[in-house]
């Protein structure tokens, strides 16, 4: 008969943020979540927002965030300076006014591994108009977390109730986040917010004991 297909070594499955497992001489993929976390452009909010980066990188998830500075940065750097981690840090970048393709100033931030550039802006007043990439960042996640942030971070909580996304928003008070949308559940413990995205992400594939060491400072 033929010859089996060669089994996957953990060392490439880690990098390709997926495992692979032999069942019956077919190769199957299992897709780690992604973890979209949204906050400020601006504010880090960083003790909050190293926590969460450094959590979901513990747990096997990819992260994804919109790129930027504030929130986004402090997120993504402590995510990829957790050693052992076997996910990866995804961002969606837009695109500057008026230049389609050519990203915003200050995107991506260093600590991104995967941009994925788009012809799409940051969003207008509101933030969820059809050319915003807010879109494509709340669709691609399996969970958002909102931080604080701006109108940005709202329209992507309200975009996470249109589609339909488990969205929980780690804050002390709504109030760091105006126009945060009814349905949006607020947690002040992060306790509150790793249970909540357990449960809706479940558990990520086992990762390769090595993992990825950490990224040095740029």
């Amino acid at each position: 008969g033929p010859a089996p297909p060669k089994a996957v070594s953990a060392a490439a499955s880690a990098a390709d943020g997926v495992r692979h497992t032999m069942t019956t001489g077919i190769i199957r993929a299992e897709r780690r979540a992604v973890i979209g976390v949204m906050g400020s452009h601006a504010a880090a909010h960083a003790a909050r927002a190293r926590q969460v980066g450094a959590w979901i990188a513990r747990q096997g998830y990819h992260l994804l965030t919109g790129g930027g500075g504030g929130v986004m940065s402090a997120v993504t750097r402590a995510f990829v300076e957790t050693p052992g981690r076997a996910g990866l840090a995804l961002a969606v970048v837009p695109s500057a006014a008026g230049r389609p393709g050519a990203p915003e100033p200050g995107y991506p931030n260093p600590w991104v591994e995967v941009p994925v550039r788009t012809h799409l802006d940051s969003g207008g007043p509101a933030g969820d108009e059809p050319t915003s990439r807010n879109h494509v960042n709340v669709l691609t996640s399996t969970v958002v977390v909102l931080l604080p942030g701006g109108t940005g971070t709202a329209s992507e909580a309200r975009l996470a109730l249109r589609y339909r996304k488990p969205c929980v928003a780690y804050l002390r008070s709504a109030g760091e986040l105006p126009g945060l949308p009814d349905g949006i559940p607020v947690a002040a413990e992060f306790a509150r917010v790793a249970a909540y995205v357990t449960e809706h992400a479940g558990r990520p594939p086992a990762r390769a004991a090595a993992g990825r060491p950490p990224v040095a400072p740029p």
